[in-house]
């Protein structure tokens, strides 16, 4: 789906923090057909986009301090990123970086929610965010795994004005996020029994393919990993995750439609 005017308050941009630009940008063409597009500038410190069919869909960027982790991370489209930053900090979430301009594309800050799952947070000048979403190649879901979904569910809501449905047994623990009649992301619970010894929060984010099996074993050829098998969501998709060669974590999705045949999501896939 091709993006004119992003939401505001959804997500609206894959950034990858890596330690090897290059390798991602040969794994992630491998895997979905980007092309990687690198900013020759000095002040853009080798800042390079992926660009599917030539529209800009993603983002790698080197890792800045040793111990910064390899990792996704989504963008949320914001009216005022000051205003939201500041909010963000009154509901309970944390500051890792005040706003901050990028040139005249755009300004953002780097968040956290109580729980400490990091997001960032950008106001559109040139530059809106990715000009291809809910299609094959492009981001498809956001999914929050947190210790506290209470806390998140009160957070999103109130910072960045989601709604949030699901939760209950009904809807197998599952949330889903929404905004402006769009549903885009979901948020499950880190099991109590990980609890001090697991992952800490944090948003994974999945990318359509064709045929999940395929992408997977595409990975894995590359030089990626396996994060979990593939499986059925019944009347949804079949979901499947995986990591690049550097650790940074991701999802893959095909959605029903594909799989019956169909050659069109509709806005807002719903893996869970």
């Amino acid at each position: 789906m091709k993006i004119t005017d992003p939401v505001l308050g959804s997500p609206c941009w894959a950034e990858l923090a890596t330690s090897d630009v290059a390798s991602a940008g040969r794994f992630y063409g491998g895997l979905f057909g980007w092309v990687a597009e690198e900013d020759s500038s000095p002040e853009a410190g080798g800042y390079t986009m992926m660009l599917l069919d030539g529209d800009p869909v993603a983002a790698a960027a080197p890792t800045y301090q040793p111990e910064q982790p390899v990792s996704w991370t989504m963008a949320v489209s914001v009216a005022d990123a000051d205003v939201v930053t500041e909010r963000v900090r009154e509901t309970g979430g944390s500051v890792l970086m005040e706003p901050v301009d990028v040139f005249d594309l755009g300004r953002f800050s780097v968040v956290t929610d109580p729980d400490g799952a990091v997001f960032t947070l950008w106001q559109a000048g040139l530059f809106p965010g990715a000009a291809r979403l809910d299609e094959t190649g492009a981001l498809c879901w956001v999914e929050l795994a947190t210790r506290r979904t209470d806390a998140a569910r009160a957070f999103y809501t109130t910072a960045l004005g989601w709604e949030a449905s699901g939760g209950d047994e009904e809807h197998g623990g599952y949330t889903q996020w929404r905004i402006a009649g769009r549903t885009f992301g979901g948020m499950l619970r880190i099991p109590e029994e990980r609890n001090g010894a697991g992952p800490p929060a944090h948003w994974l984010l999945y990318f359509a393919v064709d045929d999940v099996d395929t992408s997977v074993a595409r990975a894995l050829e590359l030089g990626g990993r396996l994060g979990f098998p593939a499986v059925d969501l019944p009347g949804t998709g079949r979901v499947a995750g995986l990591s690049d060669p550097q650790g940074g974590s991701f999802a893959v999705y095909t959605p029903a439609s594909y799989l019956s045949g169909g050659r069109s999501p509709s806005p807002g896939l719903t893996p869970g």
